[in-house]
């Protein structure tokens, strides 16, 4: 009795909060429900990151699905990467059962049934808001990283970047940059040479193919316009709870590299346009990746380092990133050091590597007066799991083994019909419905360069049958400069604001103002 005694005024003690703050479940030592013994998670410490790990079918999502609802009660957006396809439910109210009955008996309080202000997102042809950004915005940092160039190569991106911002020439998809590539290595090459520097043709090739190899994995959806603005990310519904933004990316395992070039652009956006806003009460957005070991797994090296730096410095954003997946080891160990929530549901011992994996996990959480760690992260049951998070002073709590509260929305996706109403409802559907292919730098160039031929072959006619010397041509940037559609195209390069990640944290020593 003494042991329970102590272990209840260890809990109550841990995981009583001034600021807001909302359940997660009930404490259990010897594997049964503590009465009283609370779990809550605050709502000020949820910008210091997150991990819910655990094993195929111990319920994971779940806990994932109970976190965006707590969060969105709060008035507090969230966005979930649902790799899985199994998150769209919570846009809908959940049915009771005899054994979410049975656990609210154990652990307290009462259960009813919500649906969640949800929006649908996609990066394809899937049904929901699309998102897009263009080339210019993306900037050559980040391009360069996600195409994996070598420091030659983007020096030569940084240069095209240049000499279209120079020449207000838009990047809006990848179609205007190939022409650019193509344009700098054939037509335009001794004009670019004379005020930018030497250009090889080998670079341009490979830059060209990497490129090639992007858009075969959809990369060429993603890029254009309408431009997806982060503010409707983080919006708030008529009746004050937070929307939850759903971007269905299924097919991620097949197309890694379009995934990398997405959560590039919106972490460099998020921390590029969010002003600073230090130690909030409570977010103002939290993101979370569920099956995030593809993403570790697939991700290139660019994707990994600004992931670490990202987590690391957009919590004074007042962003918060969550990460689930099977094993924790998954996560690199660089960013498993900045989570500060830990949510360890059960893990399987079926090798000498799953029993040194258990042993490695155990000794990331706090120790305790009342569990063996290692030996209970086989024994906790489904929807139970390991919690220790950041108190409101930024020292972890005590763990707690927690029998979860059920998801108040949903545990299944949503039909076919109810999408479509879904979908069809929505606002932001139809501002991004519509692909614009507004006149960029390969209608110009191309224009240009089909009217240089021509007047070069009417001036080579005129000067082999007449007299004299033949008029000088204007050159080709000349003539590309005096163009009307150049000047209509003006807009787009002159608001141009960088959306690379190392341009926003000033490590270039460049203005925000210019991608270069």
């Amino acid at each position: 009795m003494a042991n329970k005694d102590a272990f209840l005024e260890s809990i109550k003690n841990g995981y009583t909060f001034k600021g807001e703050h909302f359940k997660l479940g009930c404490a259990m030592l010897d594997g049964e429900v503590i009465s009283g013994a609370d779990v809550f998670l605050p709502l000020k410490t949820m910008t210091r990151h997150g991990l819910i790990a655990g094993a195929t079918g111990t319920g994971k999502t779940k806990t994932l699905q109970v976190i965006a609802e707590g969060l969105s009660d709060a008035s507090v957006p969230v966005l979930l990467m649902d790799i899985k396809g199994d998150l769209s439910g919570i846009a809908a109210a959940g049915t009771d059962n005899p054994k979410i009955q049975e656990r609210y008996q154990k652990i307290g309080g009462t259960w009813s049934p919500a649906a969640y202000p949800s929006e649908l997102l996609s990066l394809s042809q899937e049904q929901g808001v699309r998102l897009r950004a263009t080339t210019s915005e993306f900037g050559p940092i980040l391009l360069s990283k996600i195409l994996e160039l070598n420091d030659t190569q983007a020096g030569l991106v940084a240069m095209l970047f240049k000499y279209c911002d120079d020449n207000k020439l838009p990047l809006l998809d990848l179609k205007d940059f190939k022409k650019v590539l193509q344009f700098a290595s054939d037509e335009g090459k001794a004009d670019l040479e004379k005020d930018y520097g030497k250009i090889s043709t080998t670079s341009t090739g490979t830059i060209l193919r990497k490129v090639i190899e992007l858009e075969q994995q959809g990369a060429d959806l993603f890029f254009g316009e309408k431009s997806f603005e982060v503010d409707d990310l983080m919006r708030i519904s008529d009746d004050g709870r937070g929307v939850v933004s759903i971007l269905r990316v299924a097919d991620i395992q097949d197309r890694p590299k379009l995934f990398s070039t997405f959560m590039l652009s919106l972490l460099a956006e998020l921390y590029a346009t969010l002003p600073e806003e230090g130690d909030l009460d409570k977010p103002k957005l939290v993101m979370f990746i569920d099956e995030a070991h593809l993403i570790f797994n697939e991700a290139s090296d660019a994707l990994l380092k600004q992931i670490d730096t990202i987590i690391k410095l957009i919590r004074s954003k007042g962003v918060g990133i969550f990460f689930c997946t099977q094993n924790p080891m998954d996560v690199p160990a660089s960013v498993l050091g900045q989570l500060g929530l830990k949510v360890q549901h059960a893990l399987r011992a079926f090798t000498a590597n799953d029993r040194k994996t258990i042993k490695q996990t155990a000794e990331n959480y706090p120790l305790s007066d009342f569990y063996k760690t290692d030996e209970l992260l086989t024994q906790i049951g489904i929807g139970e799991a390991l919690i220790t998070c950041l108190n409101e002073k930024g020292v972890p709590t005590p763990l707690a083994a927690t029998m979860l509260v059920s998801p108040r929305s949903r545990m299944d996706v949503l039909t076919d019909a109810e999408v479509n109403a879904l979908v069809s409802s929505s606002k932001l559907v139809k501002k991004y419905a519509e692909t614009i292919d507004n006149e960029s730098a390969y209608e110009m160039l191309t224009a240009k360069l089909q009217e240089a031929a021509e007047k070069t072959a009417a001036a080579n006619s005129a000067g082999s049958t007449g007299s004299g010397k033949p008029k000088e041509e204007k050159s080709l940037l000349e003539q590309v400069m005096g163009s009307s559609a150049m000047r209509q195209a003006g807009r787009t390069a002159a608001s141009v604001i960088t959306r690379s990640l190392l341009g926003a944290l000033g490590l270039g020593g460049r203005s925000k103002k210019s991608i270069f």
